[in-house]
């Protein structure tokens, strides 16, 4: 187990205060959630400057999705080994050049490179972040910390449609990539001012360097999860049965290789030893499902089924993040007090509830009780977002925190994407009430799931972490 107790052998060195570390990550760690939102409102003029059409322009945000879900924990291990804070001001680096450049795109697939290229340096921060709490502030999950960056980052998934909406009318779509150079160059200043410095863990040789990173085993999970995103955001055009025959081998390989090497990507017998982090990965999956179909279905129905204009449905649908931003510094006392579990089963009452009363909503709900609704739904997301972030941070190795919060974020994407899928499957004849019945339908049946499992949970995360693998 790695030393987190802020000494060094040549003699004790104090802790770096909290808010010197949230200052220093905010920047980096809302970058992902910002540039994930602010890109729907330049998809338009994007397909008028580039003479494409939306099936091309809709790429700008699957090869973001796709390369983010592949790349976090990657970016995780390469914090781990090489030292958080390098890694973290290197993401913030890819993220400013990138950001720079890609207003000068000469086509469409430039365009879609770059966003490529800007999702693996954002990737970055969570997993970064983690791993310089983890080296930094000894003892327990700092949720005071995460609530800070939980907030920054709702706000920022809140705001950035909002964002991206003033800055193409001003300026552009250009402007939503330039928007990133000074808020990189901050968050650079920032960490290498703030952040304290973490000496590298892998091997100094290079050939030891490379070893020490399991590339066999990163190479089978970027194809296993590479072929499972696209084959999820390809089912819309039918499954593509190819993808999800490639994404089961490379996975039978990986679980193959990652049993039997000695320094593996993705410690797997370590996580069947103890079963914590994998219903971890398991909730956060099923309340991202819960949360996208209202995030991404309801404002549908808004416009199409209750007959909205955007900027209406817009507003309507604020509270969702908005309340769960103002809510997060109250649950991290709660988590302090009560630990883990029962925070978590109080997120999955709340989505629960909020759930029920979707069911009973139809084209003639008021619009004050719709965006009630969407206050309540917004709820639980603070609940489970840091109740999970915190159970993950408890139950990860220490040398380990980085590729563990990389994880985290994947499955936390897969929901997202999986329930994009549903709700394009509930929506196929148009966003009517009987579709949004059906969606709020999936919700409460998964919401009874997170219940019953917070419910007969036995004594949820323990105070002991997992030991990895020397």
């Amino acid at each position: 187990m790695i030393d987190t107790s802020g000494s060094t052998p040549g003699g004790p060195r104090p802790s770096p205060a909290p808010g010197r570390l949230v200052a220093a990550v905010i920047p980096g760690t809302l970058l992902n959630a910002l540039n994930s939102s602010m890109i729907v409102l330049a998809l338009v003029p994007i397909e008028r400057d580039y003479g494409v059409g939306l099936a091309a322009a809709s790429w700008l945000i699957s090869a973001f999705y796709l390369a983010a879900t592949v790349c976090m924990p990657l970016m995780g291990r390469l914090a781990d080994r090489f030292g958080a804070r390098r890694v973290f001001v290197s993401g913030l680096a890819l993220v400013c050049a990138t950001s720079a450049l890609a207003p000068l795109a000469p086509s469409i697939g430039w365009l879609i490179a770059a966003r490529v290229l800007l999702a693996v340096g954002t990737s970055v921060a969570f997993p970064a972040a983690m791993a310089v709490f983890r080296t930094a502030l000894p003892g327990g999950p700092p949720q005071g910390a995460m609530a800070l960056v939980g907030t920054a980052n709702s706000s920022a998934a809140a705001f950035g449609p909002v964002l991206g909406g003033l800055l193409v009318q001003a300026w552009g779509w250009q402007a939503t990539w330039l928007v990133n150079v000074p808020v990189t160059v901050v968050g650079m200043v920032l960490a290498l001012v703030l952040l304290p410095p973490v000496p590298p863990r892998a091997p100094a040789s290079a050939r030891g360097a490379l070893a020490d990173l399991d590339l066999p085993g990163i190479a089978a999970y970027a194809v296993a999860a590479g072929s499972l995103v696209a084959f999820l955001l390809g089912l819309s055009d039918g499954p593509s049965w190819a993808l999800l025959g490639t994404a089961a081998a490379a996975g039978a390989l990986l679980v193959l290789r990652e049993t039997r090497t000695a320094t593996p990507f993705l410690d797997l017998r370590a996580m069947a030893a103890d079963r914590r982090l994998p219903l971890v990965f398991a909730q956060n999956t099923a309340v991202a499902v819960v949360f996208y179909l209202s995030f991404i279905g309801i404002p549908q129905w808004l416009q199409g089924g209750r007959g909205l204009d955007p900027a209406s449905a817009g507003l309507v649908m604020l509270p969702l993040t908005g309340v769960s931003a103002l809510l997060l510094p109250l649950v991290a006392r709660g988590l302090r007090r009560f630990g883990e579990r029962p925070v978590l089963l109080t997120g999955s009452a709340l989505l629960l509830c909020g759930s029920g009363w979707l069911l009973l909503v139809d084209a003639d709900t008021p619009v004050w009780a719709l965006a009630a609704l969407a206050a309540l739904l917004g709820l639980p997301n603070a609940f489970n977002n840091l109740g999970l972030q915190s159970a993950m941070y408890r139950a990860a190795p220490d040398d380990r925190i980085g590729v563990v919060s990389g994880l985290f974020q994947t499955f936390r994407f897969f929901g997202s994407i999986t329930a994009a899928v549903l709700v394009g499957a509930v929506f196929a004849d148009g966003a009517d009430d009987a579709g949004l019945r059906t969606a709020a339908t999936v919700m409460a049946a998964v919401s009874v799931l997170l219940v019953l499992a917070g419910a007969v949970g036995r004594g949820g995360p323990s105070g002991r972490r997992l030991q990895s693998d020397p």
